[in-house]
């Protein structure tokens, strides 16, 4: 059997290498414990052995955490209990060592990772980007389930481990020192040589760990049972009014650490476990768990299925149009060290799309993601042009401009000209690829790139293929995006793509709730309680109505009538409103565009007079949502989506469908092909044509199938 731990003796320190010779990463299984107790047995008995040192074999990761294969195979919550048991004993041993263990850790050092290094005797990393620290169980609706819970409080403070473990917090190499998460920032070159020398000060009693001292906001807060019991009530409110409740892993984990503060750490452990196996069998963590397993799918996914296409390198990018979605990319590809050349049609509009890279990077430079010197080379990274000056050796043009057939065919006319060799990406919402490649010389060099809103905090990028498209093409814009840091779906050529034809129906659904009398704030509290980080009504103005207005009769031209837009909605664009950004849409902002409540004379543009209706937050989900469903379950139909994990994953990705119910197809799965059949049927009934199920749902039900195996495996 292949060995994940090997031991070199130098000079007494007992030099540990943690690498996994059949992945690429480190991970902990239950597979290394017999591995662990021969070395803690080695160090405890090996008289030539003082101290030792724990570092990896890997080049960028330390200890990425548990293994998620084993999590998804439990089958119980005893199961998962004993599974935490399990790594708290192995951990406990490790700390109970009396000769001095030194984590020396360069790269991702994340969840159980963690916790290992928590355990040791001193921590030791490396002051570079790769270097990153993490306990993300929450994020997958866990909580960290060998010891993280109890020794992290007691070595960081109550406050800091409470925000590290309830949000899953990336923390950066300058931020853990200052936490006192770690206790040495170093360069890599010296990793290896300091942390042998800390282990050997440790043994031989030259270095000795100092005990924290508390701040003192700290002691009134945390070094007493009252100041302790406000900030465990403040948590839970911070993380109900984040979560609505819908998240059980945070709340849980809040319970844990006061169970140890209140009855001691092995208290707090026992409870760990018991709550590690519990949320291991909830439905959040399954749907969770599921998202983790897709996005490291499409991670590893070209977009082509062809294995002797290879992407082609984009070295430089231009953008066509300066304003807030052309600035938006270019902000993401600088910093990502691309070159970047912009172009709009008066210097004024370049500026202003200089300014907004320029505010991301601030952005960036002012929670010290980027140092000064960084910032400065991004920023010289970015120019623009009111020509095509610096087109020609672009490798990827990408169109950010009006949402307008004819400009696009202008502009693609003038980038084949000026960059002849060059990919071009329209990030068009609606307008099919296809229409806009009808006037190309290189059809199969145009494709989709659909970003979303705003572009450096969206993670989710459409790359559209259309007919003409070549596998070559698409590959690249792929990789590329990738690059850029977004997660990448590839769909069908098609009016509205995927996304913007699921929130189609969505949002006009909303719409004729208005039309009927129903309050737009109800509306949009019903879809929040629901789980979406908005309601549609505030969506529409935080997107902006000319843009909403702009793709609704796009849709209504494809669809006919099921997808075309309410009345209210059309009598508020006619009306002036923009949303938001203008001061003015269905609510009231205020001059620095703070929300202000619904604007109430919305009311008198729709066809209901009078009081508004008093309608259930189930009966407005139920129009909504199902309308939704059933749109992705058409875009699967007519080939679209390739398949149901990118539906999935384009939905809470791209608008923010509730995480913990997995994506549409997740949620019917979970309520049942044929319970959602039946209830299409009955809103069918009531408004014919909207609500018509899908011929594959209606299929499946009648079949008792589901688009997700049962068999416990996510994906």
């Amino acid at each position: 059997m292949t060995q994940t731990l090997s031991l070199l003796v130098e000079d007494g320190v007992a030099v540990i290498t943690f690498n996994d010779p059949n992945a690429p990463v480190n991970a902990l299984n239950s597979r290394l414990a017999s591995e662990f107790d021969a070395m803690f047995t080695r160090l405890e008995t090996d008289a030539s052995i003082t101290c030792a040192v724990l570092i990896s074999g890997k080049p960028d990761v330390w200890i990425a955490g548990a293994d998620i294969e084993e999590l998804v195979s439990l089958t119980s919550a005893s199961a998962g209990e004993t599974l935490s048991r399990n790594g708290q004993r192995m951990l406990d041993r490790l700390a109970a060592l009396k000769k001095p263990v030194v984590a020396a850790i360069h790269g991702a050092c994340l969840g159980g990772g963690l916790e290992v290094a928590l355990a040791c005797h001193w921590r030791v990393l490396t002051d570079h980007p790769k270097s990153v620290t993490a306990l993300p169980e929450t994020q997958l609706g866990l909580l960290p389930g060998a010891g993280g819970t109890q020794r992290l409080p007691r070595l960081i403070g109550l406050q800091g481990a409470l925000d590290m473990i309830l949000t899953g917090k990336t923390i950066r190499p300058r931020k853990a020192r200052s936490l006192g998460l770690i206790d040495d920032l170093v360069h890599p070159a010296v990793l290896r040589r300091v942390a042998i020398q800390r282990a050997k000060e440790l043994a031989s009693g030259k270095r000795t760990r100092e005990e924290r001292q508390s701040s003192a906001s700290e002691m009134l807060l945390e070094d007493n049972p009252v100041g302790r019991a406000v900030v465990f009530r403040q948590a839970r409110e911070q993380v109900m009014k984040k979560t609505r409740g819908a998240y059980p892993a945070p709340l849980a984990a809040i319970d844990v650490i006061a169970e140890g503060y209140s009855h001691g750490v092995s208290r707090g452990l026992d409870a760990e476990a018991k709550q590690f196996g519990a949320l291991a069998m909830t439905p959040v963590c399954r749907e969770l768990t599921f998202l983790f397993f897709a996005t490291t799918a499409l991670k590893k996914d070209t977009g082509v299925g062809e294995a002797d296409v290879v992407a082609s390198p984009v070295q430089r990018l231009a953008v066509l149009g300066a304003g807030f979605m052309g600035a938006g990319i270019a902000s993401v590809a600088v910093q990502k060290l691309t070159p970047v050349r912009l172009r709009d049609a008066s210097l004024e509009r370049i500026a202003g799309g200089l300014r907004a890279v320029r505010d991301v990077l601030t952005e960036q430079r002012k929670k010290r993601r980027l140092t000064p010197l960084a910032f400065d080379d991004m920023m010289s990274l970015v120019s623009g042009s009111t020509d095509y000056t610096g087109f020609k050796r672009a490798d990827l043009v990408i169109e950010a401009v009006f949402e307008d057939l004819s400009v696009k065919h202008t502009v693609l006319r003038e980038v084949e000209d000026a960059a002849p060799d060059a990919i071009f990406a329209s990030n068009t919402s609606t307008i099919p690829i296809a229409r806009i490649a009808e006037v190309a010389a290189h059809p199969d060099r145009v494709v989709g790139m659909h970003f979303f809103s705003p572009v450096h905090k969206m993670p989710l990028l459409e790359v559209i293929a259309a007919p003409q498209t070549s596998a070559q093409t698409i590959a690249t814009t792929v990789a590329y995006g990738k690059q850029i840091g977004k997660t990448v779906i590839v769909v069908s050529d098609g009016p509205g793509f995927y996304v913007n034809r699921i929130l189609a129906p969505y949002i006009n659904e909303a719409g004729r709730l208005l039309d009927e009398g129903v309050a737009m704030d109800a509306i949009d509290a019903a879809l929040v309680g629901y789980g979406f980080p908005v309601g549609p009504i505030t969506l529409l103005d935080e997107v902006g109505l000319d843009i909403a207005g702009k793709s609704g009769p796009i849709m209504a031209d494809a669809f006919g009538a099921r997808l075309a837009p309410s009345i209210t909605l059309q009598r508020v664009l006619e009306d002036g409103r923009l949303g938001r950004k203008g001061g003015r849409g269905f609510y009231l902002y205020d001059d620095k565009g703070k929300r202000d409540g619904p604007d109430k004379s919305v009311y008198a543009l729709t066809p209901a007079t009078g009081a508004r209706l008093d309608m259930s937050a189930e009966q407005i989900v139920d129009r909504t949502v199902m309308a939704m469903l059933n749109e992705a379950v058409r875009c699967l139909e007519d080939g679209v989506l390739r398949n149901t994990r990118d539906g999935d994953i384009g939905a809470v990705f791209g608008i923010g469908f509730p995480p913990f119910r997995g994506g549409p197809f997740r949620t019917i799965d979970a309520l049942g092909v044929a319970n959602c059949v039946q209830r299409l049927d009955a809103l069918d009934a009531r408004f014919p044509g909207r609500f018509t199920p899908a011929t594959r749902l209606r299929g499946m039900a009648v079949r008792g199938e589901r688009f997700y195996p049962s068999t416990g495996k996510p994906l």
